[in-house]
C-alpha cells in the first residue's frame, strides 16, 4: 500500500489516490479482530493515537459521535478524529431531536440524560406561533408540532427541543465512557489511501504534527467541506437557494414574559421590517433568530433593527453570535468507495425547515453502524455494506425533497400588509393568513410519517415476498409490521416498549405458539447473535403478523405467519451472505 496522499492546506483537503479496486470484507489479514481492537477511550495527543483501529471516523460532530456510538457499544474499536477541542454554544444550528433519534438515543440508554441536559422541556411547549410580531397580532397556530405530542401511540419517546451543542456535549461524554472508542480532538483527517485489505489514514493537529492510522473502515462525517468526500471523489449533486439568510443568537432577558403569544418552541414573523423565524433556545433570555433574505453585511449592520423588527418593540439585547448562510439542497453522486463511507452532511445537505438535517444524519450513522459491526463481528456478509446506499439514499431524497418544499414558503412569501390593521380590513387579513398558513406549512411541523414510516423498500437485505410496505400518513398512522419498515411502537408493559425488547443483534418476536426453533438454529450455525422474545397472541392482531426478524435498527428484515421452508436462506439473505461486494 502507498502512503496516504496529504493536503498541505487545511480548509480544502484534496483527494488521495484511488487505491486498488476490489477488496475482501472484515479486518484486514483476515477474520481475526484482535490485532485491530486497540482502541482507549478519552482524547489524545497525535503521539497517543492508536496506529490501527476497526473503524476511523472523520468528524466528531453528532454524526460522527453517533455512529462511534453504535459502534462501540458493540465493542467494535474505532478513532474519531475532530478538529475541534470543544463545541461551540455560538451556533445552535439543528434545534430539534426528533422522535426517531430519541428512540436510538433511548436504545443506546441515554435518552434520559439528553432530557435532563435540555434547557426547554417538552412540557414548556409544543406550538409553533404565526404573528406580526411578538408583541403584536397573533395569525396562526400549530400545536403538538415536531412529534412533541406526548400520546404515547406512535412511539414510547417524544420529540425533544435542544440546541445541536447540547446533543453532541452529552454525546462526547457517551463516547469517552466506552472503552472501544477513542475521541481525539484538535486534528483533522489529511488524506487517505486504501487497498483491498485496509485504509490508511492520515492525521494532522493544530501544530502541524502529522501521524498515520490504518483502519479497516473509514466513515466520513466531517460535513459540508469533507475531507473524506474529496479523498473519494463524490461530488454534491443539486441546487443552491439564491436567497441568503443570516442567523444570529442574542440575549435578551426580558423578551419571553412581553411576548404576547405565551409558549412557543418557533415564532414566525410576519411583517415588513423583519420576516424571520425565532425562537428561545432556554428560559433565561437566550434566543436564536433567522432573518430571511438577509446578507451578511446586512445582518451585521443591522442586527439590533432586525431583533426589534421582530419583537415589535425596543428590546435590550446582546448579539452572541452571527450565522450568515444559504440553503442547499444537494445529495453525493456515491457514498462509498470500497472500505470508505460517507454520512451526514458529508453525503447530504437540505434546508433545516422541518427539523430533518441532523436527524436524517443519525439514521445514516445507526445504519452504518451496526452493518459494519456486524461484519467486523464475522456475522454480516459483504451485501451488508453494500446495503447501505441502497437503503439510505432514497430516504435522504425524500427527505431533501420534504425539506426543500417547505423553504419554498418561508415568512416573507406569507405576508399580507394588512395584518396589522385596525376594524374588519385587519381581521378580514388575520383571517386569510390564517388558511393559508394552515395549508402551506401545516406539512413541516406534523411530519411523524416522513420521521417514523420511511421504509427500506427496495434493500437487497430484507426479505419482502409481496409487495413493498404500506405506509400511512400523519392522520392514517400505519401500526402493522412491514418489510423494511420501523416496527411499529407497541407498550408491552408499563412504561416498557416492545422496542425496549429487542436484541443488540437480530431478534425474532414470536407472538403465540408458532414454532421457530429452525430459525434459531440457522442464525446460531452461523453466527448470526438472534434474541428470541415470546409474547402471547394479543399483539399479532397489531402487528399482522405471528413472527419476526427485527434487526438492531429495529426495522423489520421479515415477516409472516409461519416459518419458510429455507429458514438458512432467510438468515443468509437478511444477513447479506452470498453476495460479491465490493462497493465502488
Amino acid at each position: 500500500m502507498s502512503s496516504p496522499k496529504e493536503d498541505s492546506a487545511a480548509p480544502a483537503p484534496a483527494a488521495a489516490g484511488p487505491g486498488r479496486a476490489g477488496g475482501k470484507h472484515g479486518p484486514p489479514g483476515g477474520g481475526d479482530r484482535g490485532a485491530w481492537a486497540q482502541g482507549r477511550a478519552g482524547m489524545m495527543s497525535t503521539a497517543e493515537l492508536p496506529d490501527r483501529t476497526e473503524v476511523l471516523i472523520a468528524g466528531g460532530g453528532p454524526v460522527g459521535l453517533a455512529a462511534a456510538v453504535e459502534l462501540g457499544q458493540r465493542g467494535i474499536t474505532c478513532v474519531v478524529i475532530e478538529p475541534r477541542a470543544t463545541v461551540s454554544h455560538a451556533r445552535p444550528r439543528c434545534k430539534t431531536i426528533s422522535i426517531r433519534s430519541m428512540e436510538h438515543l433511548r436504545r443506546w440508554g441515554i435518552a434520559h440524560r439528553l432530557r435532563e441536559r435540555a434547557p426547554l422541556p417538552v412540557a414548556w411547549s409544543q406550538d409553533v406561533v404565526f404573528c406580526t410580531s411578538l408583541t403584536g397580532h397573533e395569525l396562526s397556530r400549530f400545536s403538538g408540532v415536531l412529534g412533541l405530542s406526548t400520546d404515547g401511540y406512535r412511539s414510547a419517546e417524544t420529540g425533544q427541543q435542544a440546541p445541536q451543542y447540547v446533543l453532541e456535549e452529552l454525546l462526547r461524554d457517551v463516547v469517552e465512557e466506552l472503552p472501544a472508542v477513542t475521541l481525539a480532538t484538535g486534528r483533522r483527517v489529511t488524506g487517505l489511501d486504501q487497498d483491498d485489505d485496509a485504509v490508511e489514514i492520515a492525521v494532522a493537529d493544530d501544530a502541524g504534527e502529522r501521524s498515520v492510522i490504518s483502519a479497516a473502515y473509514v466513515v466520513g462525517c466531517d460535513g459540508p467541506r469533507s475531507a473524506v468526500r474529496a479523498a473519494i471523489g463524490a461530488d454534491y449533486v443539486g441546487e443552491h437557494a439564491l436567497r441568503p439568510n443570516f442567523g444570529m443568537v442574542f440575549q435578551a432577558p426580558e423578551l419571553l414574559e412581553r411576548t404576547a403569544h405565551g409558549p412557543a418552541v418557533q415564532y414566525w414573523i410576519l411583517n415588513r421590517i423583519a420576516p424571520s423565524l425565532m425562537g428561545p433556545i432556554d428560559l433565561h433570555g437566550t434566543w436564536w433568530i433567522i432573518a430571511f433574505g438577509v446578507d451578511r453585511t446586512t445582518g451585521e449592520r443591522d442586527a439590533s433593527a432586525i431583533i426589534e423588527g421582530a419583537a415589535g418593540t425596543s428590546v435590550q439585547a446582546t448579539v452572541l453570535s452571527h450565522d450568515p448562510w444559504t440553503a442547499r439542497m444537494q445529495l453525493v453522486d456515491r457514498a462509498r468507495d470500497r472500505r470508505v463511507f460517507i454520512a451526514g452532511d458529508a453525503a447530504h445537505l437540505n434546508p433545516p425547515f422541518g427539523g430533518h438535517g441532523l436527524n436524517t444524519g443519525i439514521g445514516d450513522a445507526v445504519d452504518l453502524g451496526w452493518k459494519l459491526a456486524a461484519v467486523l463481528q464475522g456475522w454480516g456478509g459483504p451485501g451488508l455494506l453494500d446495503s447501505y446506499e441502497a437503503e439510505r439514499r432514497p430516504i435522504q431524497t425524500r427527505v431533501i425533497a420534504a425539506a426543500a418544499a417547505n423553504n419554498r414558503v418561508l415568512a416573507a412569501d406569507l405576508l399580507d400588509d394588512d395584518a396589522d390593521a385596525p376594524g374588519e380590513r385587519g381581521e378580514r387579513a388575520r383571517h386569510e393568513a390564517d388558511s393559508r398558513i394552515q395549508a402551506d406549512k401545516r406539512a413541516e411541523f406534523h411530519a411523524l410519517s416522513l420521521v417514523l414510516d420511511l421504509a427500506y423498500e427496495k434493500s437487497p437485505v430484507i426479505a419482502a415476498d409481496g409487495p413493498g410496505p404500506v405506509l400511512g400518513d400523519d392522520d392514517d398512522p400505519v401500526t402493522e409490521a412491514r418489510p423494511g419498515a420501523r416496527l411499529p411502537h407497541a407498550w408491552v408493559a408499563p412504561g416498557r416498549s416492545m422496542h425496549d425488547e429487542l436484541g443488540s443483534g437480530m431478534t425474532l418476536l414470536a407472538l403465540g405458539d408458532d414454532p421457530f426453533e429452525r430459525l434459531v438454529r440457522a442464525a446460531d450455525d452461523r453466527g448470526v447473535p438472534l434474541r428470541v422474545v415470546r409474547q402471547d397472541s394479543t399483539l399479532r392482531d397489531h402487528y399482522g403478523a405471528a413472527l419476526m426478524l427485527v434487526r438492531p435498527d429495529q426495522h423489520v428484515a421479515w415477516c409472516a405467519d409461519r416459518m419458510p421452508d429455507d429458514v438458512a436462506g432467510l438468515i443468509d439473505h437478511v444477513r447479506g451472505a452470498g453476495t460479491s461486494g465490493g462497493g465502488r
